[in-house]
């Protein structure tokens, strides 16, 4: 009975410093390794960053585009004073006027 003890008790020692040895190295890998939080707070910002620049150049797409559609406007204003003046076919040009803004106007809506 004292070879079944033995075993026993040296089972119960390797036991025992096998889960020291687990805790020693769990406590190794967190100090060296930068911890989750700070790891998921920079992901955080680097997604509110990402955001920031998104949203400032849809801003600037969006005043893009209504420049785009003000010179639009004033292309068919001179194209208009500039038929109107013209001697020869005025009631083409006017028709011709409407057409275009009337087809620019859809094309902006």
């Amino acid at each position: 009975m004292s070879r079944p003890m033995v075993l026993v008790f040296l089972l119960v020692i390797l036991i025992i410093t096998s889960q020291f040895d687990w805790k020693q190295q769990l406590v190794n890998e967190v100090e060296g390794n930068p911890s989750i939080s700070q790891i998921q707070q920079h992901a955080l910002r680097r997604d509110d960053v990402k955001e920031k620049i998104i949203l400032s150049q849809e801003k600037s797409i969006h005043k893009l585009n209504e420049l785009v559609q003000r010179l639009q406007q004033q292309l068919l204003q001179c194209r208009g004073s500039n038929e109107s003046t013209d001697i020869t076919g005025n009631s083409l040009t006017a028709d011709r006027n409407e057409n275009e803004i009337e087809r620019h106007q859809i094309l902006e809506d």
